[in-house]
């Protein structure tokens, strides 16, 4: 899998090498369930399911190569992904006790 550096402005190479890893507790914050409004939760479930498959969206390749890392090793897991024109984080952490679904300024 190829990805573009955007500051070094230079295509790296990415070849995904996580396992599969639990998500312990499902906690969405505040400001998510703001976001949506009226939408139902659900919507969200693509992003779990792409978070658990090691589709870790929009972050750097060392970001990328860190997750795949910590899929083995036991630390956190952060992926980031656009939903309804905004950034959503999603963070298992370490101890796979939870996964928390929040807006970056939640962080």
């Amino acid at each position: 899998m190829y990805s573009t550096n955007v500051i070094e402005n230079k295509e790296e190479r990415y070849f995904p090498a996580s396992i599969d890893f639990d998500l312990g507790e499902i906690v969405v914050t505040q400001g998510v369930i703001k976001m949506l409004d009226i939408l139902p939760l659900e919507l969200l479930k693509p992003f779990l399911a792409r978070h658990k498959g090691g589709d870790w969206g929009h972050v750097c390749i060392q970001d990328k190569q860190q997750n795949d890392h910590a899929t083995r090793y036991g630390d956190r897991i952060l992926s980031s992904y656009k939903f309804c024109e905004q950034s959503i984080w999603i963070i298992t952490e370490a101890d796979r006790s939870v996964t928390t679904i929040l807006l970056p300024s939640e962080y």
